[in-house]
């Protein structure tokens, strides 16, 4: 299960739609803030060639998993270290995993209610102490194999993919990760436990993954078109999503204040700050080789709709197609339930 804000399910078929509308059913498409990796997924199911990116290390997991794969890999390295035998190795491989002995390690000191947070705030409950404990000795059990070269890099995208899609299914969280609910709900008293996820069998060749900043990556990308999905609002995916990065990342960092936030500054997107936003789409419309550009937007984000439109014309040709969606909203919010969502093409 994703729990991302800004998730593009619900828009995925207006988007498809635009560009084969932009260009036919066949070429190759950058898919440049490709989050969970739905749009990205979709595309390789229409036939498309994707290049895809995120400066999230989560999202590279989920979209070496969404674009390179159609079967679970052998996990060679593990045949002598798990004796048990399933028929399928990854399904053996997560059957050993879910029966791993829980641990007291950093997800049970720092996210869980019988934890002890280093910073000295009380404890927090992202988690129960159990399902907390179950997270440690499994994300420190894959740590090991990585570094005693057990599994190869597709290997750990698909484990930490597939742990992180666990995590989320027993969540104490509204929406995101910024903070934890008070009491813990019904779905995350349910044990944690890791299940094998569908493959998408066909298209699986000459995609590629990439990891960074979508200005950084622009001038290395090659497409015949290329769909933005930027963040619209002041909000941070780095600091609403730090506990799934912990995970992809497989480290232990310092967890800060009362929400146990971790040092995200590195993957600060400009895109959320009105003084850089528009020179970040500037700079990647200008590096990128490719002629046609699809971009999602909300009449909610940073940038009216005339900033947008005045940004890129500098480009070439610029067309709005707006559609009528339903906002998210929190039971005490006073905003009205539909709004605008914008496709905007560029073509040079």
């Amino acid at each position: 299960m994703y729990r991302y804000i800004g998730n593009k399910a619900k828009l995925t078929p207006y988007i498809l739609d635009k560009v084969h509308q932009m260009i036919g059913d066949a070429g190759t498409v950058a898919d440049i803030m490709a989050g969970t990796g739905t749009v990205s997924l979709e595309l390789r199911k229409k036939g498309y060639k994707v290049v895809a990116s995120d400066v999230m290390t989560y999202s590279y997991h989920h979209l070496n998993v969404n674009l390179c794969m159609k079967e679970a890999p052998e996990f060679i390295g593990l045949k002598d270290v798990i004796t048990d035998d399933l028929g399928c190795m990854y399904l053996t491989v997560l059957k050993y995993l879910n029966q791993l002995e829980p641990k007291k390690s950093f997800f049970y000191q720092e996210f869980s209610p019988d934890g002890t947070p280093r910073n000295g705030t009380p404890p927090r409950k992202y988690f129960t102490s159990d399902n907390a404990m179950r997270i440690d000795a499994m994300r420190e059990k894959i740590n090991e194999w990585i570094d005693a070269g057990n599994i190869s890099k597709s290997e750990e995208s698909l484990l930490k993919h597939t742990l992180i899609m666990a995590v989320n299914e027993v969540a104490n969280i509204s929406g995101t990760y910024g903070y934890f609910l008070s009491s813990f709900k019904k779905n995350s008293l349910e044990k944690i436990e890791l299940k094998p996820i569908d493959f998408y069998e066909s298209n699986s060749e000459g995609h590629v993954v990439k990891l960074g900043f979508a200005e950084n990556l622009a001038a290395t990308i090659k497409a015949d078109l290329c769909y933005i999905d930027p963040p619209y609002m002041k909000r941070q995916y780095a600091a609403n999503y730090h506990i799934l990065e912990t995970i992809a990342r497989g480290d232990f960092p310092d967890a800060v204040g009362k929400s146990g936030l971790r040092d995200w500054w590195d993957q600060h997107s400009k895109l959320c700050t009105k003084t850089r936003g528009l020179q970040s789409f500037e700079k990647i419309i200008s590096d990128m080789q490719c002629s046609k550009f699809l971009i999602s937007y909300s009449e909610d984000g940073l940038f009216t709709l005339e900033q947008l439109q005045e940004c890129f014309g500098k480009f070439g040709k610029v067309s709005v197609q707006e559609i009528d969606y339903n906002r998210f909203k929190s039971n005490d919010s006073k905003l009205p339930q539909k709004l605008k969502e914008y496709l905007i093409s560029v073509e040079r």
